[in-house]
Order: C-alpha cells, then sequence, then structure tokens
C-alpha cells in the first residue's frame, strides 16, 4: 500500500500540473487543429471549431463570414485585402485563382496572420473552368446524367489545380419562362429531370470527398424560387404558395441535399414578400430543422445590402440583423455583417451565440475541403492539368450527346459523303466567344474550335466558303450579298444562327424570343437561293422559330457548346455522331403562350378544339412548337410491349413498368425512353402528365432492348389539403414515350 501524499503537495503538484497543460496550449500554433480526442471524424471536426470558437475575437469570427472579389482579370487579392487577411478580417474571395495567386494570399494568412485559419477560394465554375463544356441547358438535353456528371468532374479537377476550393454551382432552379436568361443555366422546366441533373452535378462536383485535390465544394443555388421571376424580369418579385415551393422549386435541391451538397447560395428574389437572404422559413425552417442540412449558406452577390432595395431594411445594420438572424452565413462582397456586427451584439439586437453557429458552418466547410491539411495546390501541376488532352475529348463527346435534331426532311441530314464545297455562313459560324456561352470559368476563346474551323479540318480550306452575313446582333444588312454568294458557290449551306453569349444569362431577360435583329431575313435571303441548307442554332433559352420551323429543311439546336462547339458539330452534321439529344424545355410558338409546360393542370375546361368556351387561344393552338422531350435521329424507333405490373398495390407498394424499344432504322442511334404517370383522381388537382423515369440507350440497326422502370412511394405522392405528403387511393395511368406527347398507354390502381 503505498503512503498517502501531504494535501499541500498535492496541491502543488495540480497547480503544475495546470501550468504545464496551459503551458502546452500555448505552445500550440495558431494555424494547427487541436490534439483529437474524438473518434468520430465529425465530432473532431466540431471539438476543432469549438476550440477555435474559443480563442477567436469577435471581429475575427466577423471577418469568416466575409468574401470579397479579388481582381477577376489576374485571380489575385489585392494588398487591402492581403491586409484585411493579415487582421483576420477575410475569410473567403470570389474569383481568386490561379495556384501561384491562391499559395501566395494563403501564405498570408498561414504565415502573417495571427489566426492562422487558411483562406477559402471561390469561383463560379458553371460549366467549365478551362475546358468550357455546352451550358447546363444543353447538359439537361442530353438526358445523360453521367455525362453532366463527367463533366463536373472534370471542371472540378481544373480548378482545384487551380487553387479554387468552392464553386458557386449547379443552378438547380427549374422554370417555366424562358424570357428569363438564366434558364441556360438550369435543367429547364421539369422538377424530376432538374432532380436527377442536380444530384448529377453535385456529385460530379464532390465526389464522394470533397477534400480531394481534384474535387470542389458545390453549391446549389439560388435558394429559392428564383425562376419564378414575375414576367420573366431577373430579379423580380416572386408571389408563389407553399405548395408550389414545396412541389416544384423544392425537390431539386432536396436532391442535391441528398446528395451531400455542401453549401446553399440564397436568391436575390423576395417570396411572397420576405427577400430569400433574409427569409427564415426557407433557410431554418426548411434547410436546417426539415433537412437537417448542416453545411454553409452564402448570400448571392451584395443581396445583404440589396435588402435595403426590397425595402425590408432601413440601412446596413438592419439588413446585417435580418440575414444573419434568418440563417445567412457568409455574406458576398458586401459588407454589412463585418461592419455592423459587434455594434448590433453590443446593442442586443443580434447574439454572439448565432455569430458562432455562422462561423461553425465555415469552418466546418474548411475542415471537410481539407485546407487545414493540405492549404496550398501544386504549382507544378496546374498547366498539366488545364491542358489534358482528354478534357477536351470529353468536352467534344459531350457537346455531340447534348444536341437534339428538331427538323429533319428528306433526310436532310447527316450532310452527304460526297460534298466537297460548303458554305458555313451566319453570324455565330466562326465567333469563338459567343460559342462559349455565358458563365464561361477560366475558358479562354483562342481556345475554342468554331464551326468554320470544325468543317474546314474535315473539308480542308478549300473546301469550306465562309461568310458571316451579319454580326449576332444582326442590325444591318449589308453583308447579306457576301453571305448569298457564299451559298451560291456551294453544294449545300451551313447556317449558324441565334442568340450573342451576353443575351442570355444573369441581367439578360428578354422581352421577345425572335432571332436577334435581322437574322431571320438572312436565312430567307439563304432559303431564296433554293440551294440545300440546314440551320444550326446556338442560344442559352428557347426561340420562337416559326418560320424556320415551317420553311427550313433541317434545324439542329446546337445551344452553346463550349471549348469543341465547331468539332462537335461538325460531328452530328457529317454524321459522325447521329443525334440523340431530347428537350428539357418546351418551344413555344411565340410568348403569348409562356409559361408553357408539358406538365399543365388540366383545368375545369380542358383544351377542345371544337367549343371556344374552353382553355385555349383565339389565335394560337395551345401545344407548342417543340414539345419537352422531342429530339429526332438520322434512324428511327418503335417502342412496344408494355406491361404494368401488379395492376394494385398498396401505397407502400411498387410497380414495374416495362417496354421494348427497337431500332427501326439503318443507323446505330441513340433514343430516350420516358416515363410519364398521372393520377386520375386526387384530393387534389394534378398535372396532365409527370415525367418519373427515363433513360437513354444506343441501338445498331434491328436491335432492341426491354427497359424497366420502377415507381414507388416517391413517384405517386402528392401534398393533400393539410400539407401532408400522402399516396391516395385510386387509378394511375402511366406512359411509356419517346416525348411528352403520346406514347404506348397503360394503367394501375392504388388501394387504400
Amino acid at each position: 500500500m503505498s503512503k498517502p501524499v501531504p494535501v499541500p503537495v498535492r496541491i502543488a503538484l495540480v497547480v503544475a500540473l495546470a501550468a504545464l497543460i496551459a503551458l502546452a496550449v500555448l505552445l500550440v500554433p495558431r494555424g494547427s487543429s487541436p490534439p483529437a480526442t474524438a473518434q468520430d471524424p465529425n465530432d473532431e471536426i466540431e471539438a476543432q471549431i469549438d476550440d477555435w470558437l474559443s480563442r477567436m475575437t469577435l471581429e475575427q469570427k466577423l471577418g469568416q463570414l466575409q468574401q470579397l472579389d479579388a481582381d477577376f482579370p489576374t485571380g489575385r487579392l489585392r494588398e487591402d485585402q492581403l491586409q484585411m487577411v493579415r487582421e483576420g478580417r477575410l475569410g473567403s474571395t470570389l474569383n481568386g485563382r490561379g495556384a501561384a495567386a491562391t499559395n501566395a494570399a494563403q501564405r498570408v494568412a498561414l504565415e502573417e496572420s495571427s489566426l492562422r485559419i487558411p483562406l477559402l477560394f471561390g469561383f463560379d465554375v458553371i460549366h467549365g473552368y478551362r475546358t468550357v463544356f455546352p451550358v447546363p441547358l444543353a447538359e439537361a438535353s442530353s438526358w445523360d446524367p453521367a455525362a453532366a456528371e463527367r463533366s463536373a468532374a472534370i471542371a472540378a479537377r481544373e480548378a482545384r489545380a487551380a487553387g479554387v476550393h468552392w464553386t458557386f454551382a449547379p443552378m438547380v432552379d427549374v422554370t417555366r419562362d424562358p424570357r428569363w436568361g438564366r434558364i441556360v443555366e438550369g435543367a429547364g422546366e421539369d422538377v424530376f429531370l432538374g432532380s436527377v441533373f442536380s444530384a448529377a452535378r453535385v456529385r460530379g462536383f464532390q465526389g464522394d470527398d470533397y477534400s480531394r485535390p481534384d474535387r470542389v465544394a458545390a453549391t446549389a443555388k439560388h435558394w429559392v424560387a428564383y425562376g419564378g421571376a414575375e414576367a420573366g424580369r431577373d430579379y423580380n418579385t416572386v408571389d408563389t404558395s407553399e405548395r408550389r415551393l414545396r412541389e416544384f422549386y423544392f425537390p431539386p435541391f432536396r436532391a442535391a441535399v441528398d446528395a451531400g451538397v455542401a453549401t446553399f447560395m440564397t436568391s436575390f428574389n423576395e417570396i411572397n414578400g420576405v427577400p430569400a437572404t433574409a427569409n427564415p422559413f426557407v433557410l431554418r425552417d426548411v434547410l436546417r430543422d426539415e433537412w437537417s442540412f448542416d453545411g454553409t449558406v452564402i448570400s448571392d452577390y451584395t443581396a445583404v445590402r440589396e435588402l435595403i432595395a426590397h425595402g425590408v431594411a432601413a440601412d446596413d445594420a438592419d439588413a446585417a440583423q435580418l440575414a444573419l438572424n434568418a440563417g445567412t452565413d457568409i455574406e458576398m462582397v458586401s459588407r454589412t455583417f463585418a461592419e455592423n456586427g459587434a455594434r448590433l451584439v453590443a446593442d442586443g439586437r443580434l447574439s454572439e451565440a448565432t455569430i458562432d453557429e455562422a462561423v461553425r458552418h465555415v469552418l466546418r466547410l474548411k475542415y471537410r475541403l481539407g485546407l487545414f491539411d493540405r492549404p496550398y495546390v501544386d504549382e507544378a501541376a496546374e498547366a498539366a492539368v488545364l491542358s489534358d488532352p482528354e478534357h477536351r475529348r470529353e468536352a467534344r463527346r459531350i457537346a455531340g450527346r447534348s444536341m437534339v435534331l428538331l427538323k429533319n426532311d428528306g433526310g436532310a441530314l447527316p450532310l452527304a459523303d460526297n460534298l466537297r464545297r460548303v458554305a458555313v455562313v451566319g453570324p455565330l459560324a466562326d465567333s469563338q466567344v459567343d460559342m462559349m456561352g455565358t458563365w464561361i470559368g477560366d475558358g479562354k476563346e483562342g481556345d475554342v474550335v468554331t464551326v468554320r474551323d470544325g468543317f474546314e479540318q474535315v473539308l480542308g480550306r478549300r473546301g469550306v466558303r465562309y461568310a458571316q452575313g451579319c454580326d449576332a446582333e444582326c442590325r444591318s444588312s449589308g453583308g447579306f450579298g457576301n453571305a448569298v454568294a457564299a451559298v451560291r458557290g456551294s453544294q449545300a449551306a451551313v447556317v449558324v444562327l441565334g442568340e450573342p453569349w451576353s443575351w442570355s444569362g444573369e441581367a439578360s431577360s428578354r422581352s421577345q424570343l425572335d432571332l436577334p435583329g435581322r437574322q431571320l431575313q438572312l436565312l430567307r435571303a439563304i432559303h431564296a437561293t433554293r440551294k440545300p441548307y440546314v440551320v444550326v442554332l446556338m442560344n442559352g433559352r428557347p426561340l420562337t422559330i416559326d418560320w424556320a420551323a415551317r420553311n427550313a429543311p433541317a434545324i439542329l439546336e446546337a445551344w452553346y457548346p463550349g471549348t469543341e462547339a465547331g468539332n462537335a458539330v461538325a460531328d452530328v452534321l457529317l454524321g459522325k455522331v447521329n443525334p440523340g439529344g431530347k428537350l428539357p424545355v418546351s418551344f413555344p410558338r411565340n410568348v403569348g403562350q409562356i409559361p408553357l409546360h408539358y406538365d399543365e393542370k388540366p383545368t375545369g375546361r380542358p383544351f377542345d378544339p371544337a367549343n371556344k368556351y374552353t382553355s385555349k387561344y383565339l389565335d394560337v393552338d395551345n401545344s407548342p412548337q417543340y414539345p419537352f422531350g422531342f429530339g429526332l435521329s438520322y434512324t428511327r424507333f418503335a417502342l412496344s410491349g408494355l406491361t404494368v405490373t401488379p395492376d394494385s398495390i398498396t401505397p407502400d407498394g411498387e410497380v414495374t413498368v416495362t417496354a421494348t424499344v427497337r431500332n427501326t432504322g439503318r443507323r446505330a442511334g441513340d433514343e430516350v425512353v420516358q416515363l410519364y404517370v398521372r393520377d386520375r383522381v386526387a384530393s387534389v388537382t394534378r398535372p396532365v402528365r409527370s415525367l418519373r423515369g427515363f433513360e437513354r440507350v444506343t441501338l445498331e440497326p434491328g436491335q432492341s432492348r426491354q427497359l424497366t422502370f420502377r415507381l414507388d412511394r416517391s413517384d405517386l405522392e402528392l401534398i393533400d389539403r393539410d400539407g401532408n405528403p400522402v399516396v391516395e387511393p385510386g387509378a394511375f395511368t402511366v406512359w411509356v414515350s419517346t416525348s411528352s406527347v403520346g406514347g404506348l398507354e397503360g394503367s394501375f390502381s392504388v388501394t387504400g
């Protein structure tokens, strides 16, 4: 038995031990993580964040909630921003990029700052970093989520090599109004298709671990209902029911959460009178409480300060209080948090606990990105990654898969093999910048292959006669004669029309959707030559092209195809690639039909052409020019053998739908087989049909394949009158088809 230690000695030992522990804490470098004691990695991160919060001043905490815009051309921080980093007053940047530039700024954060928390570099990598892929609306036209996942993964690899940690994509806003310029950044009009592509792009950017050196944190934006802007005018008011929020706007965001998305961005718009950046219902009640999202929420560009213009905040302090209390964590560019946070805490208008919660979300993101362990990027590897030829090969392949053949009368396409001289004309035929579209990351105009280039690589320069005709806005017809002469002197013509890149994207709403300026006049002049020609459209939204739809021999919707645009267009027009894309959005006949979408409600007076007193127009048909899900091929397909089993299920049961698709033509090609459902009678009105499945298949001539789709509770649910998700007993109709029109029809029932 050991001898007891005298009390005075025990006290001395305790004091000495406490002193040693205190000394050890002081000796831990300020940029180092506290020693881990928890077994669960998440618990370990939270313990480390607790330690940081205990050591940070209020000013430093507010600094973590500040994102400022670096110099866009160079990607470097300005000297005043670097001084903020030294003082712990800047946690992240927008547009900072380039391995050398980001490493230099990171060294300031970790070597010259007393705080030593790594910087976070964000950048708009929307559809590519250096290699520019087709715009998101185009990728949705592929109906190939694996292609979207692959392009996002390549974009992530390039961006991370250039020091970027965080992209502000994917945009998962659903819209039925193509006047809204930002339709180009999403997946179109459908909730199901949008949700599938939302998840695919998140997986592509983040993989299963976004701390890896080839992945970045993704952002689901814009939360929420941004695509519902009145009159299709960007930033405009959104007034919508909670039912519509939950049925229409929420699902693609929920799909992003389920895919593990790291961050959310608030939208510019108000939602039922409360701007999204200061809306606790969507930021706290839904995102945090219902969906258990534990990631970071960032405002859009100056959206916090814009609460003043909205009329809900009197000044910057009001704006900061509203946004922070509602659940916005990081303020992009404006500085209301940093400049007013301390005073708001002192005045009791904001608790430091609320600030700590926001800082926790920011530090959690930095830990999950691995920035505390690997804050720098390999400068020597950047150039090799950005010039990887595999990236361009994938850009060309995905661009080809994204194009939609809208018309092909008399087999005008593919162009004949014996062509020796082709006219490549039109305002976008040789425009490198326009072929990339909007939000091109760090893409370089000089890298782009134009349609002219693509045909010259196949036919040689002597085989291509080029004339622009007019620029993209086409305000003058002075060059029409050259274009017509080029067509007359050729065997066939490729006419490349559409919108200039600046007419799509943010702040690019249009009141008319016709071809810009005098482009239609140019097309009419080429049509009058009686030479064979095809139209290639490059645009970021559906256009109203009634004359072309009635008169042009062939129309290929190419959207903005990206860096490899010209090669991909040539591949399709010359038959190397058989187009298999489908429209993710309806093409209206005129703007008076907008909003136009396939999954409309039946109304109490459904359309009847023989009855005036039904839901229709006097001057135009209800139907679109081209419907959702539509797209042609150089071959033909037939569907047969629909089965629906069992014919009756309980609400938690599952229905299996099978059908066979056969290539009945002479070429190998792709078909997208689509599954639609309708709840025939319900307690609330339901759409006439809703997409609930699809598969893109490649078939050789004569080859067939049986496809199987499964419908379960998630496909049949509705929100009842009390706001509860339920599957109600009753009859359901299913269609297996190749667009949202027609198809094989079957049925089943749900028993109560």
